[in-house]
């Protein structure tokens, strides 16, 4: 059978609604910490995304300055879509509580896998959210989405590339790590979320994010430090031609 989700989060942040609006709603607030390289166009009702040469397109459904904004992705095939809604809220002291409710719809009987693996991206993203405005709130970051061909064998891929970053052994958050990519300089961070499918490692200047991926391994890093996302992506992307192959 279909399966019609919908997921709600809360977040509280020690932030004015300003500084929370400007993360979920903006272009480059989007991009520090979502899916992918994002622009928020609200003349054109529109929310553009691009992710590993992917691009998507959602409907603005809501602009409420500081309070509301949600977007609606553009209905697939049998009527899959996804959304996302952002509910603010300002508290006594100057924080803020940020209810986040994804939605959607996935036709077909074998909705489980791609369900689970939706739900698990879900949390890496949301706590992403968290560790942006926590540790870089009003710094605009690049996103870099880059992914290995997919074919071959996934779980002999992910175990590689984890090897290659160093990632391999039983992994705890607030552990530091060096990540030692192939072809890349050596980054010192800390490891801020771990799953089966994905690890997230924490540096002074991004926010490394390495996953299985449903095809192939990829990365979803949001960079700090550099304004060139053409050359870090090209760099990433070398690193997974050459580690997750």
């Amino acid at each position: 059978m279909p399966h019609q989700f919908e997921n709600p989060d809360e977040l509280t942040f020690d932030l004015s609604p300003e500084a929370v609006w400007d993360a979920i709603a903006t272009g480059p607030g989007l991009s520090s910490w979502f899916m992918g390289a994002t622009e928020v166009d609200v003349d054109a009702g529109l929310v553009r995304t691009e992710m590993g040469g992917w691009v998507g397109e959602s409907q603005i459904v809501a602009v409420e300055p500081g309070k509301r904004f949600a977007f609606r992705g553009m209905e697939g095939d049998e009527g899959r879509f996804f959304a996302m809604e952002f509910l603010l809220e300002a508290r006594s002291g100057g924080s803020t509580v940020l209810r986040v409710v994804s939605s959607g719809y996935l036709p077909g009987d074998d909705w489980e896998d791609e369900y689970e693996a939706m739900v698990s991206g879900g949390r890496m993203y949301l706590h992403t959210l968290e560790e942006y405005l926590t540790h870089f709130a009003g710094r605009p970051g690049i996103a870099v989405t880059p992914s290995a061909a997919p074919g071959g064998d996934l779980e002999a891929s992910w175990a590689k590339a984890r090897a290659d970053l160093g990632l391999d052994g039983d992994l705890v958050v607030g552990q530091h790590v060096t990540l030692t990519p192939t072809g890349l300089a050596p980054v010192e961070g800390v490891v801020d979320h771990v799953a089966d499918d994905v690890i997230g490692v924490r540096s002074d200047d991004a926010l490394y994010r390495f996953f299985r991926g449903f095809f192939a391994p990829c990365v979803g890093h949001h960079l700090f430090g550099t304004s060139d996302e053409a050359a870090a992506t090209a760099a990433w992307q070398g690193w997974l031609d050459t580690v997750a192959a």
